[in-house]
């Protein structure tokens, strides 16, 4: 599984780590991933997610029903 959200599609980026001397290395920061179980109750079922921090909160501010059809909109979730 690749490591990006189903909510929110975060996922790894490139950058740089950058030493005392200024000599540059590249590094990936990687999002802060968890797998969740969430139960819909429109639907009377329980749906397992890998979602980020930031997902978990939108989640709780929308509802479980609204954040995944937002997320399916934009092509991150597939149900």
């Amino acid at each position: 599984m690749s490591r990006i959200c189903q909510i929110t599609g975060k996922k790894v980026i490139s950058g740089n780590n950058v030493s005392h001397s200024n000599s540059r290395t590249k590094r990936k920061f990687h999002p802060n991933l968890q797998v969740k179980k969430f139960y819909i109750p429109e639907e009377d079922k329980w749906v397992k997610l890998m979602v980020s921090a930031a997902g978990i909160r939108n989640i709780n501010k929308k509802g479980i029903s609204a954040a995944l059809k937002d997320a399916a909109a934009d092509g991150y979730y597939k149900a």
